[in-house]
């Protein structure tokens, strides 16, 4: 009998609060992320997305539930997360080489000798497509440029898993969906596991192996849908119309519940 894979990252019951607060930010959370697949993030505004992210990231404690990353529980920065935000962040007197090395001599990475921090460095500026400017500031990078950055300076940690906070969220449309084929192509070399959390169902459509909503209030998850579309799906929209309909339906009948609920309140 063949064994299924571990999970690189599993979740259980997790849930956050803050004390004073009158109810939690989410609960009950369940997820178990594999290599090699895009898990993309859904939810209105104020959902628990973002949360959510910096607990998987292990930025901040869940009040409950387990969170294992490759078997183990995570505690706190694990070397092999790496998290991008929509704000590239980028050190605006470095280079972009310095920039995507920065981090990489924090004291919760691995030591690293200067000829693997300079494979490192180079192998993720080359998979971003940023040769050519390595040594240009970020004053001089367009805003696909930076997030191409950004996402270096991910790599450059050779994450097992890699969280994304709507890091595509500012680009012009062009821009992101050369950004979206740039993760899957990131996701398939690295082979790494991603999570992307967005507002937009067509993103989710277009990326992810599979589609989390969450939502309510607290927030919970709603619904998972499994994608099995073959890649690239930029032009595969309308054949995934269903889908997208399903999506909407059970994200509006949610928002409609919390608004319900707080006006009765």
């Amino acid at each position: 009998m063949t064994t299924a894979p571990q999970p690189v990252l599993r979740a259980r019951g997790l849930a956050l609060s803050y004390p004073g607060a009158a109810g939690a930010v989410f609960q009950g959370v369940d997820l178990d992320l594999a290599r090699g697949e895009v898990v993309a993030v859904l939810g209105a505004s104020g959902a628990g997305k973002s949360s959510l992210l910096r607990v998987l990231a292990g930025l901040q404690s869940a009040s409950a539930g387990t969170l294992l990353m490759e078997g183990a529980p995570l505690t706190g920065v694990h070397p092999r997360v790496a998290v991008a935000f929509q704000d590239p962040s980028l050190l605006p007197w470095l280079s972009l080489e310095r920039n995507v090395a920065f981090g990489l001599d924090f004291k919760h990475q691995p030591a690293l000798t200067e000829a693997q921090r300079r494979a490192r460095v180079d192998q993720a500026i080359d998979e971003v497509g940023l040769s050519h400017a390595r040594q240009l500031r970020p004053a001089q990078l367009s805003g696909g440029m930076a997030q191409r950055a950004a996402l270096a300076r991910c790599l450059a940690r050779q994450p097992s898993v890699l969280l994304l906070d709507e890091p595509f969220g500012a680009l012009d449309e062009v821009t992101r969906g050369e950004m979206q084929a740039l993760l899957r192509k990131v996701v398939a070399d690295f082979d790494t596991a991603a999570v992307l959390i967005t507002h937009d169902i067509d993103e989710a459509l277009v990326l992810a192996d599979r589609i989390v909503l969450l939502g309510g209030a607290p927030g919970r998850i709603l619904g998972v849908w499994r994608v099995d579309l073959p890649q690239p799906r930029a032009d595969l929209l309308p054949e995934m119309g269903a889908l997208r309909l399903e999506i909407l339906t059970r994200l509006r009948t949610a928002l409609r519940a919390v608004r319900g609920e707080a006006a009765l309140a």
